[in-house]
Protein backbone atom coordinates (compact mmCIF):
# COMPACT_ATOMS: atom_id res chain seq x y z
CA UNK A 1 0.00 0.00 0.00
CA UNK A 2 1.20 3.53 -0.69
CA UNK A 3 1.38 6.39 1.78
CA UNK A 4 -0.74 8.74 -0.26
CA UNK A 5 1.66 11.57 0.61
CA UNK A 6 2.98 14.28 -1.74
CA UNK A 7 4.32 13.19 -5.12
CA UNK A 8 7.13 14.53 -7.22
CA UNK A 9 6.06 17.29 -8.64
CA UNK A 10 1.29 33.90 -19.15
CA UNK A 11 -6.79 76.02 -40.69
CA UNK A 12 -10.27 77.08 -41.97
CA UNK A 13 -11.08 80.72 -42.69
CA UNK A 14 -13.19 82.71 -40.22
CA UNK A 15 -16.05 85.03 -41.35
CA UNK A 16 -14.60 88.33 -42.62
CA UNK A 17 -11.09 86.89 -42.72
CA UNK A 18 -9.04 87.74 -45.81
CA UNK A 19 -7.74 84.82 -47.84
CA UNK A 20 -4.18 83.78 -47.01
CA UNK A 21 -1.62 86.12 -48.70
CA UNK A 22 -4.12 88.86 -49.51
CA UNK A 23 -4.28 92.21 -47.67
CA UNK A 24 -7.19 94.69 -47.50
CA UNK A 25 -7.19 97.31 -50.21
CA UNK A 26 -5.14 100.38 -49.32
CA UNK A 27 -5.34 104.02 -50.39
CA UNK A 28 -3.00 104.52 -53.30
CA UNK A 29 -0.14 106.93 -52.87
CA UNK A 30 -0.35 110.21 -54.90
CA UNK A 31 -4.10 109.98 -55.44
CA UNK A 32 -5.57 113.49 -56.21
CA UNK A 33 -2.30 115.11 -57.25
CA UNK A 34 -2.42 116.96 -60.69
CA UNK A 35 -6.17 116.35 -61.22
CA UNK A 36 -7.65 118.50 -64.05
CA UNK A 37 -10.79 120.55 -63.55
CA UNK A 38 -13.78 119.95 -65.84
CA UNK A 39 -13.65 121.95 -69.02
CA UNK A 40 -9.99 122.73 -68.44
CA UNK A 41 -8.38 119.94 -70.37
CA UNK A 42 -5.13 120.27 -72.30
CA UNK A 43 -5.63 122.37 -75.43
CA UNK A 44 -9.05 123.61 -74.28
CA UNK A 45 -9.65 126.95 -72.65
CA UNK A 46 -12.84 128.17 -71.02
CA UNK A 47 -11.60 131.73 -71.10
CA UNK A 48 -8.33 133.56 -71.19
CA UNK A 49 -5.44 131.22 -70.48
CA UNK A 50 -3.94 131.40 -67.01
CA UNK A 51 -1.72 134.38 -66.43
CA UNK A 52 -3.31 136.53 -69.16
CA UNK A 53 -4.17 140.11 -68.47
CA UNK A 54 -7.54 141.64 -69.25
CA UNK A 55 -6.36 142.78 -72.66
CA UNK A 56 -4.98 139.30 -73.51
CA UNK A 57 -1.43 140.29 -72.99
CA UNK A 58 0.55 137.55 -71.18
CA UNK A 59 1.29 138.25 -67.53
CA UNK A 60 4.79 136.96 -67.51
CA UNK A 61 5.14 137.19 -63.70
CA UNK A 62 2.08 135.04 -63.13
CA UNK A 63 3.27 132.53 -65.72
CA UNK A 64 6.62 132.30 -63.97
CA UNK A 65 4.90 131.68 -60.62
CA UNK A 66 2.68 128.96 -62.14
CA UNK A 67 5.68 127.24 -63.75
CA UNK A 68 7.55 127.25 -60.42
CA UNK A 69 4.51 125.78 -58.63
CA UNK A 70 4.26 123.02 -61.24
CA UNK A 71 7.91 122.14 -60.81
CA UNK A 72 7.42 121.92 -57.04
CA UNK A 73 4.44 119.57 -57.45
CA UNK A 74 6.41 117.36 -59.81
CA UNK A 75 9.33 117.24 -57.40
CA UNK A 76 7.03 116.15 -54.51
CA UNK A 77 5.49 113.48 -56.71
CA UNK A 78 8.94 112.16 -57.53
CA UNK A 79 9.97 112.23 -53.85
CA UNK A 80 6.77 110.40 -52.77
CA UNK A 81 7.15 107.80 -55.50
CA UNK A 82 10.83 107.30 -54.64
CA UNK A 83 10.01 106.82 -50.95
CA UNK A 84 7.41 104.17 -51.82
CA UNK A 85 9.83 102.42 -54.12
CA UNK A 86 12.50 102.53 -51.40
CA UNK A 87 10.09 100.92 -48.90
CA UNK A 88 9.19 98.14 -51.33
CA UNK A 89 12.82 97.46 -52.25
CA UNK A 90 13.82 97.51 -48.55
CA UNK A 91 11.15 94.95 -47.67
CA UNK A 92 12.26 92.67 -50.51
CA UNK A 93 15.91 92.93 -49.50
CA UNK A 94 15.12 92.26 -45.82
CA UNK A 95 13.11 89.15 -46.73
CA UNK A 96 15.93 87.89 -48.92
CA UNK A 97 18.49 88.45 -46.15
CA UNK A 98 16.38 86.54 -43.59
CA UNK A 99 15.92 83.64 -45.98
CA UNK A 100 19.61 83.63 -46.88
CA UNK A 101 20.70 83.64 -43.23
CA UNK A 102 18.27 80.83 -42.35
CA UNK A 103 19.45 78.71 -45.24
CA UNK A 104 23.10 79.31 -44.39
CA UNK A 105 22.56 78.52 -40.70
CA UNK A 106 20.74 75.30 -41.49
CA UNK A 107 23.44 74.19 -43.93
CA UNK A 108 26.18 75.12 -41.49
CA UNK A 109 24.73 73.92 -38.21
CA UNK A 110 22.35 71.20 -39.29
CA UNK A 111 18.75 70.84 -38.16
CA UNK A 112 17.76 73.29 -35.44
CA UNK A 113 17.01 71.51 -32.18
CA UNK A 114 13.66 72.57 -30.68
CA UNK A 115 13.87 74.44 -27.38
CA UNK A 116 13.77 72.08 -24.41
CA UNK A 117 14.90 68.97 -26.31
CA UNK A 118 18.25 67.33 -25.96
CA UNK A 119 20.87 68.24 -28.56
CA UNK A 120 21.94 65.36 -30.76
CA UNK A 121 25.18 63.72 -29.72
CA UNK A 122 28.03 62.87 -32.06
CA UNK A 123 28.16 59.38 -30.58
CA UNK A 124 24.78 58.01 -29.37
CA UNK A 125 24.68 56.47 -25.90
CA UNK A 126 24.73 52.68 -26.26
CA UNK A 127 21.72 50.80 -24.90
CA UNK A 128 21.95 47.96 -22.41
CA UNK A 129 23.37 44.72 -23.68
CA UNK A 130 22.29 41.26 -22.65
CA UNK A 131 24.13 38.00 -22.85
CA UNK A 132 22.78 35.58 -25.41
CA UNK A 133 23.84 32.69 -23.20
CA UNK A 134 21.08 31.56 -20.83
CA UNK A 135 22.15 30.91 -17.23
CA UNK A 136 22.26 27.27 -16.20
CA UNK A 137 19.12 25.99 -14.49
CA UNK A 138 19.29 25.59 -10.69
CA UNK A 139 20.23 22.13 -9.45
CA UNK A 140 17.37 19.70 -9.01
CA UNK A 141 17.07 18.53 -5.37
CA UNK A 142 15.98 15.08 -6.53
CA UNK A 143 19.30 14.64 -8.35
CA UNK A 144 21.14 14.81 -5.02
CA UNK A 145 19.04 12.17 -3.29
CA UNK A 146 18.94 9.78 -6.24
CA UNK A 147 22.62 8.78 -6.42
CA UNK A 148 25.05 8.04 -3.59
CA UNK A 149 27.84 9.81 -5.55
CA UNK A 150 26.06 13.15 -5.07
CA UNK A 151 24.21 12.50 -1.82
CA UNK A 152 27.05 13.32 0.59
CA UNK A 153 25.24 15.11 3.42
CA UNK A 154 25.52 13.51 6.90
CA UNK A 155 22.82 10.94 7.59
CA UNK A 156 21.68 9.88 11.06
CA UNK A 157 18.59 8.96 13.06
CA UNK A 158 18.60 12.35 14.81
CA UNK A 159 19.05 14.12 11.48
CA UNK A 160 16.03 12.41 9.90
CA UNK A 161 13.88 12.39 13.05
CA UNK A 162 14.93 15.38 15.20
CA UNK A 163 13.53 16.44 18.56
CA UNK A 164 11.23 14.65 20.95
CA UNK A 165 7.94 15.49 19.26
CA UNK A 166 6.53 16.34 15.85
CA UNK A 167 3.25 17.83 14.73
CA UNK A 168 1.57 16.97 11.44
CA UNK A 169 -1.81 18.33 10.34
CA UNK A 170 -2.46 19.60 13.86
CA UNK A 171 -1.75 16.24 15.48
CA UNK A 172 1.14 15.93 17.95
CA UNK A 173 3.23 12.77 18.18
CA UNK A 174 5.74 11.86 20.89
CA UNK A 175 8.95 10.21 19.78
CA UNK A 176 10.09 6.95 21.32
CA UNK A 177 13.20 4.94 20.43
CA UNK A 178 15.41 5.37 17.34
CA UNK A 179 17.98 3.11 15.72
CA UNK A 180 20.37 2.92 12.76
CA UNK A 181 21.85 -0.28 11.36
CA UNK A 182 23.69 -1.52 8.29
CA UNK A 183 22.21 -5.00 8.82
CA UNK A 184 19.14 -4.29 6.73
CA UNK A 185 17.88 -7.88 6.77
CA UNK A 186 17.56 -7.83 10.57
CA UNK A 187 14.92 -5.08 10.64
CA UNK A 188 12.47 -6.58 8.15
CA UNK A 189 9.60 -8.93 8.94
CA UNK A 190 7.88 -11.57 6.82
CA UNK A 191 10.26 -11.35 3.89
CA UNK A 192 11.02 -7.60 3.85
CA UNK A 193 14.55 -8.17 5.21
CA UNK A 194 15.41 -10.38 2.22
CA UNK A 195 14.04 -7.81 -0.25
CA UNK A 196 16.15 -5.05 1.30
CA UNK A 197 19.30 -7.14 1.20
CA UNK A 198 18.72 -8.34 -2.37
CA UNK A 199 18.44 -4.78 -3.71
CA UNK A 200 21.66 -3.57 -2.07
CA UNK A 201 20.35 -1.84 1.05
CA UNK A 202 23.16 0.03 2.82
CA UNK A 203 21.38 1.11 6.00
CA UNK A 204 18.01 1.30 7.73
CA UNK A 205 17.15 4.12 10.13
CA UNK A 206 14.04 3.72 12.34
CA UNK A 207 12.02 5.82 14.78
CA UNK A 208 8.83 5.11 16.76
CA UNK A 209 6.07 7.63 17.54
CA UNK A 210 2.92 7.37 19.66
CA UNK A 211 -0.34 9.35 19.79
CA UNK A 212 -3.56 8.54 21.66
CA UNK A 213 -2.94 4.79 22.01
CA UNK A 214 -1.59 4.34 18.49
CA UNK A 215 2.06 3.39 17.97
CA UNK A 216 3.94 3.53 14.68
CA UNK A 217 7.46 2.71 13.53
CA UNK A 218 8.84 4.38 10.39
CA UNK A 219 11.94 2.92 8.74
CA UNK A 220 14.04 4.57 5.99
CA UNK A 221 16.16 2.19 3.92
CA UNK A 222 19.08 3.68 1.94
CA UNK A 223 20.17 2.25 -1.44
CA UNK A 224 22.97 3.10 -3.89
CA UNK A 225 20.59 4.62 -6.49
CA UNK A 226 16.98 5.37 -7.31
CA UNK A 227 16.41 2.23 -9.35
CA UNK A 228 17.33 -0.04 -6.43
CA UNK A 229 15.05 1.79 -4.02
CA UNK A 230 12.16 1.62 -6.50
CA UNK A 231 12.62 -2.14 -6.87
CA UNK A 232 12.62 -2.61 -3.12
CA UNK A 233 9.37 -0.70 -2.80
CA UNK A 234 7.68 -2.66 -5.59
CA UNK A 235 8.91 -6.01 -4.23
CA UNK A 236 8.14 -5.20 -0.60
CA UNK A 237 6.41 -7.91 1.42
CA UNK A 238 5.89 -8.07 5.15
CA UNK A 239 6.86 -4.89 6.93
CA UNK A 240 9.40 -2.96 8.93
CA UNK A 241 9.99 -4.41 12.36
CA UNK A 242 8.32 -2.40 15.17
CA UNK A 243 10.83 -0.62 17.45
CA UNK A 244 10.00 -0.60 21.15
CA UNK A 245 11.84 1.26 23.91
CA UNK A 246 12.12 4.73 25.41
CA UNK A 247 8.78 4.29 27.18
CA UNK A 248 7.04 2.46 24.36
CA UNK A 249 6.25 -1.23 24.91
CA UNK A 250 6.05 -3.86 22.23
CA UNK A 251 3.26 -3.47 19.70
CA UNK A 252 2.12 -5.18 16.51
CA UNK A 253 3.05 -8.62 17.87
CA UNK A 254 0.73 -11.48 17.00
CA UNK A 255 -1.97 -9.09 15.79
CA UNK A 256 -3.04 -7.23 12.65
CA UNK A 257 -1.32 -3.88 11.90
CA UNK A 258 -1.18 -1.47 8.97
CA UNK A 259 1.92 -1.78 6.78
CA UNK A 260 2.89 0.59 3.95
CA UNK A 261 5.85 1.19 1.59
CA UNK A 262 6.95 4.06 -0.68
CA UNK A 263 10.16 5.54 -2.13
CA UNK A 264 11.79 8.77 -3.22
CA UNK A 265 15.18 9.00 -4.90
CA UNK A 266 17.49 6.34 -3.46
CA UNK A 267 15.40 6.03 -0.31
CA UNK A 268 12.57 3.56 0.36
CA UNK A 269 10.51 4.18 3.49
CA UNK A 270 8.15 1.88 5.34
CA UNK A 271 5.65 2.20 8.20
CA UNK A 272 3.95 -0.26 10.53
CA UNK A 273 1.16 1.13 12.73
CA UNK A 274 -1.14 -0.46 15.32
CA UNK A 275 -2.67 -0.17 18.75
CA UNK A 276 -0.58 -0.29 21.90
CA UNK A 277 -3.14 -2.58 23.52
CA UNK A 278 -2.77 -5.19 20.78
CA UNK A 279 -6.18 -4.67 19.20
CA UNK A 280 -6.45 -5.66 15.56
CA UNK A 281 -6.51 -2.84 13.04
CA UNK A 282 -9.49 -2.68 10.69
CA UNK A 283 -10.36 -0.42 7.76
CA UNK A 284 -12.59 1.64 10.03
CA UNK A 285 -9.73 2.59 12.37
CA UNK A 286 -9.08 6.02 10.89
CA UNK A 287 -6.71 7.04 13.71
CA UNK A 288 -4.24 4.36 12.57
CA UNK A 289 -4.51 5.40 8.92
CA UNK A 290 -4.05 9.06 9.80
CA UNK A 291 -0.94 8.25 11.85
CA UNK A 292 0.48 6.25 8.93
CA UNK A 293 -0.24 9.13 6.52
CA UNK A 294 1.33 11.70 8.86
CA UNK A 295 4.54 9.79 9.48
CA UNK A 296 4.91 8.73 5.86
CA UNK A 297 4.55 12.39 4.77
CA UNK A 298 7.05 13.46 7.41
CA UNK A 299 9.61 10.93 6.16
CA UNK A 300 9.07 12.10 2.57
CA UNK A 301 9.58 15.75 3.61
CA UNK A 302 12.77 15.00 5.54
CA UNK A 303 14.35 13.10 2.65
CA UNK A 304 13.43 15.80 0.16
CA UNK A 305 14.83 18.45 2.50
CA UNK A 306 18.21 16.69 2.19
CA UNK A 307 18.06 17.19 -1.56
CA UNK A 308 17.06 20.85 -1.26
CA UNK A 309 19.86 21.74 1.14
CA UNK A 310 22.51 20.03 -1.01
CA UNK A 311 21.15 21.64 -4.21
CA UNK A 312 21.23 25.07 -2.55
CA UNK A 313 24.82 24.54 -1.43
CA UNK A 314 25.83 23.46 -4.93
CA UNK A 315 24.12 26.50 -6.49
CA UNK A 316 26.13 28.84 -4.26
CA UNK A 317 29.44 27.06 -4.80
CA UNK A 318 32.07 28.62 -7.18
CA UNK A 319 31.67 27.45 -10.76
CA UNK A 320 27.96 26.73 -10.39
Amino acid sequence: MSFGGPQWPQEPQQPGQQPYGQQPAQQQYGQGYGRQQPGNQYGQQAGPFPGATADGTPDWGALADASAAGRRRKRWLLIGGGALAALVVGAIVATAVVKSNKTDDTAKNGTVTPTGSAAPSDSPTPGPTFSSVAPPPPPNPKDFISDEKKDKAPLSAEGLFPGKKLTMNGRAYSKGATSSTTDCASVGEAGLGAVLKKNGCDRVIRATYVQDGVALTVGVAVFPNEAAALKAKNQATGGIAPLAGAGVKDFCRATVCLRRANSIGRYAYFTQAGFLDGKKVTKSDQAVFRASDDLGTFAFNQIYARGKSQAAAAAGAPGQ
